[in-house]
């Protein structure tokens, strides 16, 4: 699972909606699952899915002419259980429901 921001970078403007729209699309058709976030995507998958995707969404934008592209990158894994981004929230909230 990887939590990833994509910035264009030396570009005319600031806004990036029209890049996350971009790369959101790229993401759903990769297959993989994912959540859109303010400030980036959770994307879960295999350790070879996931980074190989980073690498095709730089190269997807760099096509798209934008020239630098930069990624905060957060990658977990676990290998005790399978856990889903969605079942690290639940079971949060389980427990502030719980008072621990």
């Amino acid at each position: 699972m990887i939590l990833i921001s994509v910035v264009k970078i030396g570009t005319a403007t600031p806004s990036v909606s029209d890049e996350v729209a971009k790369v959101e699309l790229y993401i759903k058709n990769s297959g993989l699952k994912h959540t859109l976030h303010s400030a980036g995507t959770t994307i879960e998958g295999e350790w070879d899915q996931v980074t190989n995707l980073i690498g095709q969404l730089h190269q997807h934008l760099h096509e798209e002419g934008i020239l630098r592209v930069q990624s905060d990158i957060r990658i977990g894994t676990r290998i005790d259980k399978s856990q889903s981004a969605q079942d690290k929230i639940d079971i949060v909230r389980v427990k502030m429901e719980r008072g621990f």
